[in-house]
Order: C-alpha cells, then sequence, then structure tokens
C-alpha cells in the first residue's frame, strides 16, 4: 500500500509562527496550496482519503478530492495539543526540547510527544489491515513527524526539521 502523506494549505498561525489550538481555516493562500496539491496529485488513484477532522485539513481534502472519492475523518490525525502554548510564539520555548523523542522536558501542558506519536502509530497499525492500493491522508506537519518516526524509525529522536510545509506531499509504503 502507498501511503501520500500531505499537510493543509496555509492558515494564519503559520504566518504569525504562533502555537494555536484554535480550529481556523485556510487562508488565501492556503487554499492555492490546495488547489496546487490537488494538481501535483491528479493523476493518482486513491482508494481513499483519510483526513484530520480539523477546519484547515478537511477544507484541504475537500478541494483535492475532486473525483469525489471516499472520505473519512479521524481524530487521530489531529495536530499535536499545543495546550496552554496557545497563542505563544513558536520562539517562547526551544523547540528541538518540543520535538525530541527523548527529552524529559514538559512543554506546559502540551500533548507528550510519545503519546502523540503512539495515537498516530496506532493509526497505521490499523491502516496495515486494509486492503487499500493508494491512501490520502490530509494532515498536519505534527502528524507528519510521528509517520517519520513510525517508517524511519526514532534514530537521535529530534524530529524538529521532520514535518511537511504546507501543500507538501510525501510518499511512504506500508
Amino acid at each position: 500500500m502507498k501511503i501520500y502523506i500531505a499537510r493543509h494549505g496555509e492558515v494564519l498561525h503559520n504566518v504569525l509562527k504562533r502555537y494555536t489550538t484554535i480550529d481556523e481555516d485556510l487562508n488565501d493562500t492556503g487554499v492555492k496550496q490546495a488547489k496546487e496539491l490537488r494538481e501535483k496529485i491528479k493523476n493518482i488513484k486513491f482508494d481513499i482519503i483519510i483526513s484530520s477532522p480539523l477546519i484547515r485539513a478537511k477544507h484541504t481534502a475537500n478541494i483535492i478530492n475532486s473525483n469525489n472519492i471516499k472520505l473519512i475523518f479521524d481524530d487521530r490525525l489531529k495536530e499535536r495539543d499545543c495546550g496552554n502554548l496557545s497563542g505563544k510564539l513558536k520562539e517562547v520555548i526551544n523547540r528541538e526540547e518540543y520535538w525530541n523523542y527523548n527529552s524529559t522536558i514538559q512543554c506546559g501542558t502540551s500533548e507528550n510527544i510519545k503519546l502523540f506519536f503512539k495515537r498516530v502509530e496506532n493509526f497505521l497499525d490499523e491502516l496495515k489491515e486494509k486492503e487499500y492500493k493508494n491512501v490520502l491522508i490530509i494532515t498536519h506537519s505534527g502528524v507528519a513527524k510521528a509517520f517519520s518516526a513510525y517508517f524511519e524509525g526514532i534514530k537521535d529522536g529530534n524530529f524538529l526539521n521532520k514535518g511537511l510545509k504546507n501543500g507538501e506531499v510525501k510518499i511512504y509504503e506500508l
């Protein structure tokens, strides 16, 4: 099975470089990125699209889904909950620690990285049992980091630069 994981288009908190728990929609650039992504992958026959239920991912999935492929939403594909970091600039904490799987430092009330990665791992383990050939996953940069851990291993534990840019897609074999 080929898994195409794509990050949603841009939203305001991406531009402002802030953490947020606000469920916000795509901005104009994000809509454009979703349309460009649709063009990049338009010739791939997907069996299913599975998306995070957050508005930015749903909107991206709906833009891409011009062929009305079965689309489902899964809470396990939500972004890592940043807790009380919401509204703060990303630079207020050490982002390498925030995205270090081996770190013992808890960043505010954010979701524990090991539990977050386990949530995504459970989704992928369940997906293995399906008979799909091509699956499109619309999700978030943090979830892309968890995919990296699943498919490429934990290694040094540093996942800061293992995410995806808005509108970017990466392919894995499951």
